[in-house]
């Protein structure tokens, strides 16, 4: 009788071992999915958002990945964000469907002023916004129009 409990507890072991390594391995994987996305280079990859990434790479914000801005920090929030919207941006590309001016929806911009006021909470907290909604109301070029003529970039402003 006990060698027979011994064997089924190094069954179960052996039972539960390969879910576990699963879990670990798709864990660990979303992880660098997630981080390897939100980078610079992988938005930057794409012919649409090639005059984004070189702008920011000559801003101020320029050691912050893309979704440090255009993504909520909050994980829960952030993994439905990324999937709707990367999503709608292969649509988008796969179907040709890109406009010539990309301007970031509601849903964005409030990300997108979360943000903000996220980093630089010292000064959004003496701003009085009556008149403007965003904070890229007034801001609209931070970071992806730094004073670049229009003759040496690949579009322009709008």
């Amino acid at each position: 009788m006990t060698q027979k409990k011994d064997a089924s507890r190094g069954r179960g072991w052996r039972l539960a071992l390969p879910p576990a390594i699963a879990g670990i391995v798709v864990t660990v994987g979303a992880a660098l999915a997630m981080t390897a996305t939100d980078q610079a280079m992988f938005c930057g990859s794409c012919h649409s958002m090639a005059e984004a990434a070189l702008t920011h790479k000559r801003s101020v914000h320029a050691e912050l990945a893309c979704n440090e801005c255009h993504a909520p920090h909050n994980i829960v929030a952030k993994i439905p964000f990324k999937t709707k919207e990367g999503t709608r941006d292969i649509l988008a590309t796969v179907t040709s469907q890109i406009p010539d001016l990309i301007h970031p929806g509601e849903e964005t911009k409030a990300v997108t002023q979360d943000n903000c006021q996220r980093c630089h909470s010292a000064t959004t907290s003496t701003v009085v916004m009556q008149s403007k909604k965003f904070c890229t109301d007034c801001h609209r070029h931070v970071p992806h129009t730094p004073k670049i003529p229009v003759a040496k970039r690949s579009a322009a402003d709008a």
